[in-house]
């Protein structure tokens, strides 16, 4: 029996985690805030939302060459399945978040300059239409993602203080 994630995952899933946060921090700081820090805040979070785009593709690819943990063999089978569910979710939205906000770029004919490494090239024609519904996807994906992360970290929480199991201790 599997009871631990390998290193490779642990650290994948710790660094993704603060690197997460601190871009839905951010995003939530542009959103309310017209401060002279904005511009430069905005280019980092577009950076970084790149570097999060290429790391999740490396731990999805990291995840399916590695085996995870079994859940707990007393867990319900709707609750194996609801967990499954929720990292398939988690993953689809990490992978959702960047795409629909290098969209919303492009649409707005914006190209996103990588840590001044290279740049993603911007629609030649802005198209607002577009770009508009990029931004309301991006934004309401990125609540979706919030809740699912503080959901992703209750259950935690609980297999470790109340159910008084291996799940949190297999990452950490």
């Amino acid at each position: 029996m599997n009871n631990r994630f390998s290193l490779s995952m642990r650290i994948f899933h710790w660094a993704m985690a603060a690197l997460l946060i601190s871009l839905l921090s951010a995003g939530l700081l542009m959103v309310q805030s017209l401060e002279p820090w904005q511009i430069t805040i905005l280019g980092l979070h577009k950076s970084f939302g790149v570097l999060a785009a290429i790391l999740v593709i490396i731990r999805l690819l990291n995840r399916f060459r590695n085996m995870v943990p079994d859940l707990p063999s007393d867990l319900s089978a709707l609750q194996k399945a609801i967990a499954r569910l929720s990292h398939v979710l988690l993953y689809g939205f990490m992978l959702a978040m960047p795409i629909s906000g290098y969209l919303m770029q492009y649409a707005a004919g914006r190209p996103v300059e990588v840590f001044s490494l290279f740049r993603l090239p911007a629609s030649l024609s802005v198209d607002i239409q577009t770009y508009s519904i990029f931004r309301e996807l991006h934004g309401w994906l990125a609540l979706f993602l919030m809740a699912l992360i503080c959901l992703h970290a209750v259950a935690a929480l609980h297999h470790h203080f109340v159910r008084k199991d291996n799940v949190l201790k297999s990452m950490l």
